[in-house]
């Protein structure tokens, strides 16, 4: 193989022309999508070299960052095809020789309806103030909700958003609100640097990547409590363990203070997983816990553990259980029982309600 970029164009149009969500680079197999879930190898195409596969990942981060990856080791990046088709994608090396994973990226951001998730996350984008999570394992739509409530507020209010990325994800065309967007290592130092110097920006809202490290959360916190709107997300699989990986990531000589801070702050905890819907792709099924005086309560009284019954039963205040929606998935023929069990954190309530 000698013209990376021509073979790296074939691949990325068959990841559009499949509908695939990613694509991997890995030596000795040919290169591998996954479709609606399932890694999927192009056996058509030709088994990748060692050489092959750093061939493609160089042409992928171009020379500063090629020479970046190749000391470092590993490298996320950001990745637009002259078919202005982006990816996010990370680049390692494994056994001595080199792969990557890429994540589409579509270019349209779409609505919350299209991605059919509840209309009630349209009350936290029209918030002035607070801190909102969304959160789930890797790969289920976190940045693709958070960009669908980023692009409402742009829609809707005159506001100066910023968003804090590593790497830049979704670009937003600025409709009524100035949108800047920072890449971490590229327009700012670090997540911490540019929190801080959002205080000095006549920020209003604020959309970090992720939460990364106590000085991040606490900035971000602060910057909650202080009039703005921070969206972010993190690798947490409910509500209660967002909580405590929260209040964990601090020496123990300050988490009351964050317990407090956070109590006060907080906007919600959005939880979500794609399922294989029976039609073929992926629908998402949610968690919602909303913070109201029971839930700021047990969060300032070392209580997290009680959050899950709170949500189990605060569906009149707009409270989701990730059983609950599960089941209606199941009802609604979207999905399969099997899958609802399979994404299920208890079975045995899920069992009860199909």
């Amino acid at each position: 193989m000698t013209d990376y970029n021509q073979y790296l164009a074939k691949l990325i149009q068959i990841v559009e022309q499949e509908g695939a969500s990613d694509l991997h680079l890995t030596a000795n197999r040919p290169p591998t999508i996954r479709l609606s879930g399932e890694l999927l190898p192009l056996v058509n195409q030709p088994i990748l070299s060692g050489e092959d596969t750093k061939g493609l990942v160089l042409a992928l981060l171009g020379k500063e960052l090629g020479e970046l990856f190749l000391r470092d080791k590993e490298r996320d990046f950001a990745y637009e095809a002259p078919s202005k088709t982006r990816f996010r994608g990370n680049a390692f090396f494994q056994r001595n020789l080199v792969g990557a994973a890429l994540r589409l990226i579509p270019n349209q951001i779409r609505t919350m309806a299209v991605l059919s998730l509840p209309p009630i996350l349209e009350e936290f984008a029209h918030k002035q103030q607070g801190f909102f999570l969304v959160v789930g394992p890797v790969g289920h739509g976190k940045s693709t909700t958070l960009a669908a409530m980023i692009d409402l507020i742009n829609s809707t209010r005159s506001e100066h958003i910023v968003t804090i990325e590593d790497p830049v994800e979704y670009i937003f065309e600025e409709k009524k609100s100035i949108i800047d967007q920072r890449e971490v290592k590229f327009d700012t130092k670090d997540f911490p640097t540019a929190l801080n110097s959002m205080f000095r920006q006549d920020v209003d809202v604020a959309m970090i990547g992720e939460m990364r490290g106590a000085e991040t959360i606490s900035t971000a916190v602060t910057a909650a409590e202080t009039g703005h709107l921070i969206l972010s997300t993190l690798h947490t699989n409910n509500a209660s363990q967002t909580i405590d990986r929260i209040i964990d990531s601090f020496p123990a000589g300050q988490q009351d203070q964050i317990r407090v801070q956070l109590a006060g702050s907080l906007l919600g905890v959005f939880s979500q997983r794609l399922i294989p819907r029976i039609s073929g792709g992926l629908v998402p099924a949610f968690e919602l816990l909303i913070n109201n005086k029971a839930v700021s309560n047990l969060i300032r009284e070392r209580r997290t553990a009680e959050i899950d019954v709170v949500i189990e039963t605060g569906s009149e205040q707009g409270m989701i259980d990730l059983n609950h929606s599960l089941a209606e998935l199941v009802g609604k023929g979207e999905v399969s029982q099997e899958s609802a069990f399979q994404f299920s954190t208890n079975s045995k309530i899920l069992e009860r309600l199909l």
